[in-house]
C-alpha cells in the first residue's frame, strides 16, 4: 500500500493500481510520437515573410554550363539562374546571367518580377554541386523589382531564408 499525503488527507493507492497508472502512463506518452518526414529534393523559402513551399523542382544545365534552378507550386514558379555549378555566391542585380525571377499567375492576373542588371538585389549561393548523382544544393534571397508594374502586385516581391536542396539537375540535350 502506498500512501500520498496531501493537504487534508490520506490516499491509499495499491501496488497494483499503481503499476496499472504506470502502464497507461507509458503508452500514451509512447504514442506521442514526432513525425519526421525528409523533403528531398525541396526549394522553399520566405516570401515576404511568409513561408513558400515548391512543390515540384528541378535545374536546367545549359549546354554553355549556365544552370537555372525551378522551383513550381500551382500558379507560381522561381527562377534562379547563375553562369555555372561552381561552388560560389552569385551577386543579383549586377547582370543577366544572375538573376532571381518570380512569376505569378492565375485566371487573368499576371504578375511577374525579376532582378538584373541595376534592378533588384540578393544573392545565390552554390554550395555543393553532386556531377554523380546530378543534383544542386544551395541558398538564396532576393529583392526582385515588378517588372509590369503591374498595380495588383507591390513594387518589390522579397525572398530570404531560402534553400534548394538536392534539387535534380537535367542536362541540356
Amino acid at each position: 500500500m502506498i500512501k500520498i499525503y496531501t493537504m487534508k488527507k490520506i490516499i491509499c493507492i495499491s501496488p497494483l493500481r499503481c503499476c496499472a497508472f504506470l502502464f497507461l502512463m507509458l503508452i500514451s506518452m509512447s504514442s506521442c510520437q514526432e513525425e519526421i518526414t525528409r523533403n528531398s529534393p525541396s526549394f522553399q523559402g520566405l516570401k515576404d515573410d511568409v513561408m513558400w513551399r515548391a512543390i515540384d523542382s528541378r535545374a536546367e544545365l545549359e549546354t554553355n554550363g549556365s544552370l537555372t534552378i525551378i522551383g513550381l507550386t500551382q500558379y507560381e514558379i522561381v527562377t534562379l539562374k547563375v553562369p555555372s555549378t561552381n561552388e560560389a555566391t552569385y551577386i543579383l542585380g549586377t547582370s543577366t546571367n544572375k538573376q532571381a525571377a518570380y512569376v505569378y499567375e492565375k485566371d487573368d492576373v499576371v504578375l511577374n518580377y525579376s532582378t538584373g542588371i541595376g534592378m533588384g538585389d540578393g544573392q545565390i549561393i552554390i554550395e555543393e554541386y553532386d556531377e554523380a548523382k546530378m543534383t544542386i544544393t544551395g541558398s538564396f534571397r532576393f529583392n526582385a523589382e515588378n517588372v509590369d508594374d503591374n498595380p495588383l502586385g507591390g513594387e518589390i516581391l522579397n525572398y530570404r531564408e531560402g534553400v534548394f536542396y538536392k534539387v535534380p539537375v537535367i542536362p541540356a540535350l
